[in-house]
């Protein structure tokens, strides 16, 4: 199944994608697509309906992110072998664990904020994990029993709050609309193998990012296992799990995002966003209630 959540922010419908790509309403069956309803019963049941008895959604409407009330948003950093080569980072013995604000989800296609005084804000096409049962030490032969489904997600960084400033990553990764989240969650049964999945990001139509979940150094069952060690999972938490090559910073000379500029990207089976970039604010759009 492709879950939606659809409507203005902070006013999110749950929906499901039929077969003819339409968006259907499921209000009238679940009140939201959150960890309370990604249970494996909630979704048998949504599984049961017809979509086509549903209501569709208006044409044109806003997407939300794919999964709402997170409360932990999770990333796994240099988890591409190409990546960290462009990098020149060395290939990590265990996963680089960080955290994304909750507060920066947003929709696929939202605007994305550039912070006050940014001068290095970049872009991450990766593959999200959405985990739908507590996880606490599991196993990586088990973890995938844990997974709810998957979603495109644009890892958004500024790097010098990241790399330049001390302290931890999370500086450079949490900034308002820097976790932009869908369209689509996809239920985990479409999508049988995460790692051969294509991906890629252009800006302004200039292919930047080509790569596949191929090359990730730890794959899903490892990271959600990983993680589980550290923390407790929920329900509806979000584990994005690293980007291929291609990033500003890893170019030569470095290329940095600016106001004006469009971000596309896709996954393949997980849909695409399109994010138009905007200056900073004296009082930024209240983006708390988009997500």
């Amino acid at each position: 199944m492709k879950l939606v959540r659809f409507g203005e922010p902070g006013r999110e419908k749950p929906g499901i994608v039929d077969s003819q790509g339409q968006i259907r309403d499921l209000s009238g069956t679940i009140p939201d697509i959150t960890g309370a309803t990604l249970s494996q019963e909630s979704l048998a049941r949504v599984r049961e309906l017809d979509p086509g008895t549903l209501p569709p959604a208006p044409v044109g409407v806003r997407l939300g992110a794919c999964v709402g009330q997170v409360r932990n948003f999770i990333a796994i950093g240099l988890n591409y072998a190409d990546h960290a080569a462009e990098t020149g980072a060395p290939i990590p013995a265990e996963p680089i664990v960080f955290n994304k604000a909750p507060s920066c989800i947003v929709g696929p296609n939202d605007d994305v904020i550039i912070p006050r005084g940014s001068q290095k804000t970049d872009w991450e096409v990766e593959l999200a994990i959405v985990i739908g049962r507590h996880a606490s030490y599991v196993g990586a032969n088990e973890a995938l029993d844990f997974v709810a489904g998957y979603c495109l997600c644009n890892d958004v960084s500024e790097r010098e709050f990241q790399l330049e400033r001390g302290g931890t990553w999370t500086k450079g990764k949490g900034c308002p609309t820097f976790g932009p989240l869908g369209p689509w969650l996809v239920t985990k049964d479409e999508i049988p193998d995460p790692q051969n999945l294509s991906m890629w990001l252009d800006v302004n139509g200039e292919r930047m990012q080509t790569g596949s979940t191929r090359t990730m150094i730890f794959n899903v069952a490892q990271i959600v296992s990983y993680v589980s060690h550290f923390m407790m999972l929920e329900p509806g938490d979000v584990i994005t799990t690293g980007t291929p090559p291609g990033v500003g910073m890893g170019m030569k000379p470095p290329r940095y995002l600016k106001a004006g500029d469009v971000m596309s990207l896709g996954i393949e089976g997980l849909g695409e966003q399109r994010q138009r970039l905007v200056a900073f604010e004296d009082n930024p759009p209240d983006t708390s209630k988009g997500h």
